[in-house]
């Protein structure tokens, strides 16, 4: 994964893992949040998710919640995650609000693009 903490920057795909994993869930259930959430636009395969959960654990970002006889495994956010959470989102506004002011406000929030 490239994420870039010192530069504040994750990569989508890491994003919307961690928003995911605000209520435990699973593999499966985290390929369903992302897909519908982002109306198919962005799509995992089970290698690329299992790879970047395994990173995400490693850092800390996020715990294995429980996992059952079937190998079922589910993922929760740790308190560490929901920071870099945070701050995605506030970079995120920043690019937002620069952009919207550079373009010059002809679009709204509720215009799709």
């Amino acid at each position: 994964m490239r994420d870039n903490i010192k530069g504040g920057a994750l990569t989508e795909t890491t994003f919307f893992i961690l928003l995911s994993l605000y209520k435990p869930n699973h593999g499966y259930g985290i390929m369903q949040f992302i897909e519908n959430e982002t109306d198919g636009r962005l799509s995992l395969g089970a290698g690329t998710l299992y790879g970047a959960l395994n990173t995400l654990l490693k850092k800390g970002w996020i715990k294995l919640y429980s996992e059952d006889d079937n190998r079922k495994k589910e993922y929760l956010i740790t308190e560490e995650g929901k920071n870099i959470s945070e701050i995605e989102l506030i970079r995120l506004k920043q690019i937002y609000s620069i952009a919207n002011k550079i373009i010059g406000g002809n679009l709204n929030d509720d215009n799709e693009i």
